[in-house]
């Protein structure tokens, strides 16, 4: 055998082996969230127990930064049946399957172990059942948490009344845009993306976001203050195609869900422990960060589950967040 010849069947070896150890499934994930995030470090965590726990057969490819579009459009793709899926809230949700709007409510609960107890309970199965089912979409798990949400300004807020007239970025679900108006301010959707340079260009006034997406964004760079009136609980999920989900083996089906929790655990405990340096560093920067009383922001914001046909499911979860 020349030299030639055996390079050439060295090369054949080399793609076989390559091709051989190929992931039969792919699943693309988007996060508006920047590397940086606490949150990603579990989706890295799941990306590599998920190749671990199947054997190879089933890779995750992470795309930071919203790389893959809007929420809104990844969602429709994956209704579609590609392989794609997005960290998402409740909110967005709740366009296609009512009851996941009332997990962006305002106040439903304070941290993350509360929350969690709602987002891992029978009646959240059922809900899960019904979107697969009604609007092609699969959770594999709803226990990302990101922190409490918070308002960023350039002025000194400390009552609902501080807000009249600032227009404040939010996401367009009913439930997102309810509650800024409930609270004062006028809701101004736009996509996470373009709020940096909405805030500096002077189209928004304010927006409201958790310590860790505050710093992945850089918007302490276009903010002044802020208040820490931690109105929304931020729980969100691992969403991707209903179709897709159903299409695999019934074992890759269990991997993706049980690693999906674990890793959604991962990704929730290190945000609960980055969100002290986080204020901090924000502090010394410049920010004014303040605590103030939040009663008269709950009273104002009460009637957003009236309005939206939650007031009943408010009182379960709340009775299931508080492990009664």
């Amino acid at each position: 055998m020349d030299f030639k010849t055996t390079l050439t069947a060295v090369a054949a070896v080399a793609f076989t082996a390559t091709a051989s150890f190929a992931a039969d499934y792919t699943l693309n994930i988007n996060t508006a969230l920047a590397t940086s995030d606490p949150l990603y470090a579990g989706l890295e965590a799941f990306q590599e127990n998920i190749l671990e726990a199947s054997d190879g057969r089933l890779e995750i490819k992470l795309f930071p930064n919203s790389q893959l579009g809007p929420d809104e459009d990844v969602l429709e793709q994956a209704r579609a049946g590609a392989p794609v899926a997005v960290v998402v809230d409740g909110g967005r949700l709740g366009v296609f399957q009512n009851e996941f709007g009332v997990l962006g409510a305002p106040f439903l609960a304070s941290g993350y172990e509360g929350i969690r107890k709602v987002v891992t309970s029978e009646m959240f199965e059922g809900w899960v059942t019904d979107l697969n089912e009604g609007s092609d979409l699969q959770v594999l798990s709803f226990n990302w948490w990101q922190g409490e949400r918070h308002l960023l300004t350039q002025m000194e807020i400390n009552v609902p009344a501080d807000l009249a007239g600032v227009r404040m970025r939010t996401p367009g679900a009913p439930v997102w845009t309810g509650t800024i108006a409930a609270m004062g301010a006028t809701p101004t959707p736009m996509p996470w993306g373009e709020v940096y340079s909405a805030l500096s260009s002077n189209v928004i006034d304010g927006a409201e976001a958790q310590f860790p997406a505050i710093t992945g964004a850089k918007l302490d760079e276009v903010i002044t203050h802020i208040t820490k009136t931690g109105h929304i609980n931020l729980i969100t999920g691992i969403v991707t195609s209903g179709g897709w989900f159903n299409s695999l083996p019934e074992d890759l089906q269990v991997i993706l869900r049980e690693q999906s929790l674990i890793a959604g655990d991962i990704a929730s405990y290190g945000t609960l422990n980055s969100l002290d340096a986080i204020e901090a560093d924000l502090i010394s920067r410049g920010i004014s960060v303040r605590d103030i009383d939040v009663t008269p922001f709950k009273e104002a914001t009460a009637v957003v589950y009236d309005d939206l046909g939650y007031g009943e499911l408010r009182d379960i979860l709340r009775a299931i967040a508080a492990g009664e």
